[in-house]
């Protein structure tokens, strides 16, 4: 590999290894919804600091140090949030748990890890109900960005699409604090949809295409969302999305949607990262990995973990400057205060 640019920002970092303590709290959080006598108190899940660091550095960081990245933007594993289990309460009490986890990490590797907020979010439910647990980590956990689920409902799709102003309280907070968002939704409960095969993906395009279809950063000039897992389908269709844009008399995407919709690089392929690369501006693009997640395995064509990123973009058709923009410098603009925190440290 090329020399090391100064700090490799992974902007895809789930907590997917946390201990088991926290599933079996939450196994018994769900149970408690059909028999009251049976849930726990937030108080009872006692996870102490050598059991997070234990999770981490034979994991996370392990691979962090193996790899050649740096930081890690960290948030709850994606699914696990789980919004469509329980009403807002549930929500509320879980995101809080899974919050204070990241941070904690955070706090134990502040060189390597910096967190990323989930939200309580609930179906039908009303999203400025998430505002005080999205102000809490930004306030008081340093957290430097939010992920948002497009679809709390499971795979059923039962909430007004992201143009609507149903979400404009989150938007307007966003903005205050200079935050993005990672459009991420969570388990499928819907069969149709493999959660990390299919869910993931098809929200990936939707999300794009229901900011293509509207005027959304007209009234939100500065706010951003990072579409994970290379866009879905986004940049193999670029045509296609051009072609709609053009049909329904919106501006060339460029001047629509690209300053501010970025693409992360969780594409396990070097033709995909190649394609990526090649068809969305490379101001548009971040390092990822989210590494231990939903693809986890070695790859038998070249011997490396599908999800060991790095390697396809040191391969990919890219210029240092380019690589530079890809791996810290675009992290650095999309998230103001992953920037101000790095400098803080004089990185």
């Amino acid at each position: 590999m090329e020399r090391k640019v100064h700090v490799i920002i992974d902007c895809h970092g789930h907590y997917t290894t946390a201990p088991k303590a926290l599933e079996e709290w939450r196994s018994r959080q769900v149970a408690g919804l059909e028999d009251p006598a049976v849930a726990p108190r937030a108080a009872e899940l006692v996870i102490g600091d050598d059991a997070l660091r234990e999770s981490i550095e034979s994991n996370q960081l392990a691979r962090m140090k193996e790899r050649g990245s740096d930081l890690t933007i960290f948030s709850p594993r994606a699914s696990f949030m789980a919004h469509h289990i329980g009403d807002f309460q549930t929500s509320a009490t879980w995101s809080a748990i899974c919050n204070e986890l990241c941070h904690r990490v955070s706090r134990l590797f502040p060189d390597h890890f910096i967190g990323a907020a989930m939200l309580p979010q609930s179906p039908g439910v009303d999203p400025k109900t998430c505002i005080p647990e999205l102000e809490k980590c930004v306030n008081e956990y340093g957290f430097v960005a939010i992920n948002l689920n497009p679809d709390p409902s499971g795979g059923h799709w039962r909430e007004p699409p992201l143009s609507d102003r149903h979400w404009y309280p989150i938007y307007e907070k966003m903005v205050e604090y200079d935050i993005p968002a990672m459009i991420h939704v969570s388990t499928s409960c819907n069969a149709c949809f493999h959660t990390t095969g299919a869910h993931y993906l098809n929200a990936d395009t939707t999300a794009f295409m229901q900011c293509l279809t509207a005027d959304l950063f007209r009234d939100f000039p500065t706010l951003k969302f990072v579409i994970p897992h290379g866009g879905g389908a986004v940049p193999y269709h670029w045509g296609r999305f051009r072609g709609l844009a053009q049909e329904l008399k919106k501006p060339l995407l460029k001047d629509h949607l690209l300053n501010n919709i970025f693409f992360d690089t969780c594409v396990y392929h070097q033709p995909g990262i190649d394609l990526l690369t090649r068809v969305i501006p490379v101001d548009n693009v971040l390092f990822a990995s989210e590494m231990i997640g939903a693809v986890r395995g070695i790859d038998p064509e070249t011997g490396f973990h599908y999800d060991d990123t790095r390697r396809y973009i040191e391969a990919a058709a890219l210029s240092a400057e380019d690589r530079h923009r890809i791996y810290e410098g675009n992290a650095r603009r999309v998230y103001p205060r992953l920037d101000a925190a790095l400098k803080a440290q004089g990185r």
